[in-house]
């Protein structure tokens, strides 16, 4: 395979937001950036689809190896952060004109990071490791402060830049330790230095932890999770969404490369010993702390923010599980990961719809009694709701049945862990609900404004595509499986 075709889905992306920079320079006509964004974004995920079920080559070629991956687990994911990406777009679409925001700078920032978080899934080199998490890391700072008159847009930023910083120093000292300890920057040449027994053990597992902490970051696992409130309630909401499935996609997909093939020996991950004893703790601290913090929220964008350390904390137990069942577990944590960027985004979509210009929707009360007035904007809020909740036949059941379902068949062990998930899920279907109740069974308070619905062909096409994938993900869940379990082989 030429290396141009094999990195044409990179390439696609990234020349796309120059045209989209371009063209916003010299049109003004700000809402086609969108279509033209969706379009790009939509064609890099077909160009995905068909080198991988075209046909992939049976290694990744030369030039690129030591740098990049070429192979199913990358086409994967490329197909999803660029199909997320693509209706956080359509979203933008329609939020940007109703809310007097529309700058073109928004839709190339937002290729921009799409293109970081492709690079960061691919990456099978720390170097490369580093240049994409930060691509992908200095535009969504940008996306939090778009709204650069609102205090909470310029709070949230700050947070998460100055944390993030932090983040990154340290993942950067981490990846210096291990290239110490090994002799190696490239993932594979890692792994293989430490299971020969080559490596300086004791440094490699603080190089391992220090990398751990840099990618738990970017996941919001607690108790690195600090900026995710702030800055989810501050960003403007397709970008929120947006940082809630790529960001979150894109640093699972690098923190499973990292720890399976560098760190995927008996020493480094024994059952008493290594990574998996230490994530489980922080899974089950991050399902418990954002399922109970997720309760006390009135804003709910905030919640939200919560419900996504939790579901980190539910993709966790999957990377445990990988140590033991490596396909079965994997391949759970790809479907999950496609399973809530369209339900998240079917969430995030549908609090767009029901706040116009005079009234956004960001409280639960702004939401009250929405639903009867306006029973077709309310719909897809009910069903994103109840996929994030696990509700079936919905994409988020399935989600949470097979990683849940990897960590039993991993180790007896490990059923603790899966009972704790258990009940965090069901103390989270307390603040799910609860939205549909303030839809439905709640009146405004007298005097107070009421949410309209907004009405916008982009975002609509975003609710309608969001909620087919959620709603088919569910009926038909074996179809997507089989495209996880054949993305998971491929991973070393």
């Amino acid at each position: 395979m030429s290396p141009w075709l094999a990195l044409s889905p990179l390439l696609v992306v990234g020349i796309g937001s120059l045209t989209v920079m371009m063209v916003d320079a010299f049109s003004n006509k700000k809402d086609d950036l969108s279509i033209l964004s969706s379009a790009i974004l939509i064609a890099a995920a077909a160009i995905a689809g068909s080198l991988w079920f075209g046909g992939l080559p049976p290694q990744t070629p030369e030039i690129l190896a030591p740098y990049l991956a070429v192979d199913a687990m990358s086409q994967f994911f490329n197909i999803t952060i660029c199909g997320g990406a693509a209706l956080c777009a359509m979203l933008a679409g329609g939020y940007l004109r109703e809310h007097d925001l529309e700058r073109g700078d928004f839709y190339s920032m937002l290729m921009l990071c799409a293109f970081g978080a492709m690079v960061l899934s691919s990456a099978t080199d720390l170097v490369s490791v580093f240049i994409g998490l930060e691509t992908m890391s200095l535009g969504v700072y940008c996306l939090v402060a778009f709204r650069r008159g609102s205090a909470r847009a310029i709070e949230g930023a700050i947070k998460y830049f100055l944390l993030g910083s932090f983040a990154a120093a340290i993942l950067l000292f981490g990846s210096a330790l291990l290239y110490g300890a090994t002799g190696h920057t490239d993932l594979l040449g890692i792994g293989q230095t430490i299971r020969n027994g080559n490596a300086e053990l004791g440094l490699a597992l603080v190089a391992m932890s220090m990398l751990v902490v840099g990618l738990a970051f970017k996941v919001s696992a607690v108790p690195f999770h600090m900026w995710t409130p702030d800055a989810y309630e501050g960003a403007i909401t397709p970008a929120t969404a947006f940082m809630s499935v790529v960001v979150k996609a894109a640093a699972f997909a690098v923190m499973l490369r990292v720890l399976i093939t560098c760190f995927g020996d008996p020493l480094s991950a024994g059952a008493a010993s290594g990574w998996p004893p230490i994530i489980a703790v922080v899974a089950v601290v991050t399902m418990i702390y954002g399922n109970i913090a997720a309760i006390y929220q009135s804003n709910i964008k905030r919640m939200l923010a919560y419900s996504s350390i939790a579901h980190a904390g539910y993709i966790l137990i999957g990377v445990v599980a990988a140590f033991r069942v490596q396909n079965t577990a994997v391949s759970a944590v790809l479907y999950y990961l496609m399973a809530y960027t369209v339900s998240n985004v079917l969430a995030f979509g549908s609090l767009i719809v029901m706040g116009t210009r005079g009234k956004e929707a960001v409280t639960f009360d702004d939401l009250a009694g929405a639903g009867k007035r306006h029973p077709m904007a309310a719909l897809p809020f009910i069903i994103g709701m109840l996929s994030l909740m696990g509700f079936p036949p919905t994409a988020g059941f399935f989600g949470k049945y097979y990683v849940f379902n990897a960590a039993l068949q991993a180790d007896s062990g490990m059923h603790w862990l899966v009972i704790i998930a258990v009940i965090a899920s069901a103390i989270g279907a307390f603040y799910y609900l609860r939205v549909i109740v303030y839809l439905f069974m709640k009146d405004p308070e007298t005097g107070a404004p009421q949410a309209v619905a907004m009405k916008s062909g982009y975002v609509v096409t975003a609710l309608v595509l969001s909620a087919y994938f959620v709603l088919e993900m569910g009926i038909t869940p074996s179809n997507y499986l089989k495209m996880a379990l054949a993305a998971a082989a491929g991973l070393v």
